[in-house]
């Protein structure tokens, strides 16, 4: 009971903002996600100490600018969440259009399963629904929400267009899987992990804790690992699905150095495109949480 009266003001909200004109629903949106900015300080304060951590050069109120702009990129991409059940081949064009398809399909034609690298940045949610829509089914991989009732809610408006829904508790044999049938699986690779399952490779001049699993598999697999950003283009007004060309693997025989080596590889990309559109990335999430053996905290 307790559950089911925790989603009641997330079902409600959903309702609303779906009959909403899109305008009216993204402005409420930002408005929310700035409401929460200013009752949950302690998202506040860790999105500030990555800031400085990533951008000690920048001055204070210029790092709180970036950051208040992340609050409105969430607040936008909850409104187009809402607004799922509405996406069709029809209209999609009006909210997410692809930019450097040819390299995502260069990747899909070698036959041996395409490893959609992306992050949390812009409109991840969104570009993964469209890619469905355009007719490129994925797998997402994803973690079970806490509350029963909101992940049976959201993995229904992620797989309304085909998109399968893969738990990370399956993660290794799922992902290989999947190559070996020659699918596409989406993975977000820019959230802190703990060893075994990540090794610390650099990112913005710190080591992060990053999930290796997906080099290991792609080495493997012989997977092409395809860089993709959905990022929002205010001169647009609507997002675009951009891919970047697959990343040359380093494969020397030592499996333990390559997979450090391409996992440094994908956080690189990732640091070049949060650096590209900074106000856009999920600096309230605690990047840099583990440390190597010996070292500080860093919050």
């Amino acid at each position: 009971m307790r559950r089911r009266l925790e989603y009641a003001p997330v079902w409600l909200i959903i309702r609303i903002f779906s009959i909403l004109p899109r305008p009216i629903a993204r402005g409420l949106g930002m408005t929310l996600a700035h409401g929460i900015r200013l009752l949950h300080r302690r998202l506040w304060n860790v999105g500030l100490r990555n800031l400085q951590l990533a951008f000690p050069e920048k001055p204070d109120k210029e790092r709180r600018h970036i950051l208040r702009g992340v609050y409105t990129s969430l607040g936008r991409q909850l409104a187009e969440f809402t607004k799922f059940p509405q996406y069709t081949k029809d209209n999609i064009k009006k909210i997410a259009v692809y930019e450097g398809f040819e390299n995502f399909e260069r990747a899909r034609e070698l036959g041996k399963g395409v490893l959609f690298m992306t992050a949390h940045l812009g409109g991840w949610e969104i570009g993964a629904f469209a890619h469905s829509i355009y007719g490129n089914k994925l797998n997402v991989m994803m973690r079970e929400l806490d509350n029963p009732y909101l992940d049976r809610l959201v993995t229904n408006y992620r797989s309304l267009h085909g998109n399968t829904m893969m738990l990370k508790d399956d993660f290794a044999r799922g992902l290989i899987g999947a190559m070996r049938r020659g699918e596409t699986v989406g993975i977000l690779m820019d959230t802190n992990m703990t060893p075994p399952q990540g090794v610390f490779v650099p990112f913005f001049g710190h080591l992060a804790c990053t999930a290796s699993g997906v080099a290991r598999v792609a080495l493997r697999t012989g997977a092409a690992v395809v860089p993709a950003f959905t990022i929002w283009d205010n001169e647009l007004g609507k997002y675009r699905i951009h891919f970047e060309p697959a990343i040359r693997l380093a494969s020397t025989g030592d499996d333990d150095a390559d997979a450090i080596a391409n996992t440094a590889a994908f956080t690189k990309k990732i640091e070049e495109f949060v650096r590209r559109y900074p106000d856009q990335w999920l600096w309230v999430h605690r990047r840099w949480k583990a440390r190597p053996a010996g070292e500080p905290s860093l919050y």
